[in-house]
């Protein structure tokens, strides 16, 4: 986008100097850019990923963790059922604290995702669960508690001091530039859920004055991805509240979402009723739709419920959790304030696959594998009980 800069002359005469920031900068796509694009994709359908040994962003990314070969034995596992697409979270630390190292090993894992023909969806910050990240070596899984080493990016300390925000601005820049033209990377999700004030039970503190410090900085998050020109679409979901095809009814952070997402998302983890009725108000705006989350089976979000209205409506389907691990994110919510330390929970909230491979449900692994074998659009019927 081109920004006009007027300087006066010291002998009184005003130049007008135009310049570009950068020259690449790129308009947002329009509603029929952004349906030609998605017109092209297959149906997109895959899980939030996070291998078993990593407990949050850190252990994935940073150099001793980092564990290629569980990788690509797990997206092995993903691409034996169909499955084509995976979110994946990244954390602003991680490229202060090795720039180099952390997009040398985004390409390592790229290769191997292409190897088992699965695309990317990068996450770039996020609000969910701990608001104060420290990189190194992580804390070992609280017994019993989902998803208890989870982090925020950027953190409450940086989201409160805008001093701080050039790293944040060189961050996006450099990553989502370094990445820009790689058709391995499907769509950058720019920030999870930004008006969430954190999760986790009321075991954090919340952020002081959080949302007003998001709504101040998700559109620069925007502006900062769109000036090095990537050629995936930029969005973040809508997760909360309902009417979100009305905008009047949207907070500061959500208007920010709709106005700037060139591809819709949302989340929804509840009955297929609300889903259905969620991803009509998406479809409402005219652009592609993604779910980039949902499926807790204790909460009525199930992929026999959500996954086929997904398919039949050309939604991209991506769910919570993969394989059941350190995150540990088949224990429920309510594990945060009522930990299973001697008990499994009598369904498992999330999570498809066991650790040593084994489908958690056969009958949601082979309808997952049926419907991705399907065209855009079919929901093919249910093979008859023998």
């Amino acid at each position: 986008m081109l920004r006009r800069t007027f300087l006066a002359a010291t002998a009184g005469v005003a130049v007008a100097i135009m310049a570009a920031s950068p020259a690449a900068a790129r308009e947002m796509w329009t509603k029929a850019a952004a349906n030609e694009w998605y017109d092209k994709q297959p149906w997109m359908v895959g899980a939030n990923y996070n291998p078993r040994t990593a407990i949050n962003q850190f252990e994935m990314w940073q150099a001793d963790t980092f564990d290629p070969r569980t990788i690509d034995q797990e997206l092995g596992w993903a691409a034996g059922i169909g499955m084509n697409t995976m979110r994946v979270y990244l954390h602003n630390m991680l490229w202060e604290d090795d720039a180099a190292g952390l997009k040398q090993r985004m390409d390592q894992f790229l290769q191997i995702a292409d190897k088992h023909k699965i695309r990317i969806m990068f996450v770039l910050f996020d609000s969910c669960w701990d608001p104060d990240p420290v990189s190194g070596p992580q804390h070992p899984p609280i017994p019993g508690v989902h998803n208890s080493g989870w982090m925020q990016a950027p953190g409450a300390a940086r989201l409160a001091d805008k001093s701080q925000y050039d790293k944040l601005e060189a961050y996006v820049k450099d990553v989502v530039g370094h990445f820009k033209n790689d058709r391995r990377i499907v769509a950058w999700d720019v920030w999870n859920e930004p008006n969430n004030e954190g999760g986790g039970g009321g075991s954090y503190e919340p952020t002081p004055n959080k949302k007003k410090l998001v709504a101040g900085l998700l559109g620069q998050v925007f502006d900062w991805a769109y000036s090095v020109d990537p050629t995936q679409p930029l969005t973040s979901g809508l997760w909360i509240g309902d009417h979100w095809d009305d905008k009047t009814k949207l907070d500061a952070v959500e208007k920010i979402q709709v106005a700037r997402s060139e591809v819709m998302s949302f989340h929804d983890y509840n009955w297929p009723e609300k889903f259905e009725e969620r991803a009509n108000q998406m479809l409402s705006y005219g652009r592609p739709v993604l779910c980039t989350e949902y499926m807790a089976r204790g909460n009525g979000s199930t992929f026999d419920g959500s996954l086929p209205i997904g398919k039949r409506k050309n939604i991209a389907m991506i769910n919570w959790g993969f394989v059941d691990g350190k995150s540990q994110t088949r224990f429920p919510w309510d594990s945060w304030k009522k930990p299973y330390t001697y008990e499994e929970p009598t369904i498992w909230f999330h999570e498809v696959f066991r650790a040593d491979g084994r489908p958690y449900r056969k009958a949601e692994t082979d309808l997952i594998k049926r419907l991705s074998a399907a065209p855009k659009g079919v929901v093919p019927p249910t093979p008859a009980l023998r």
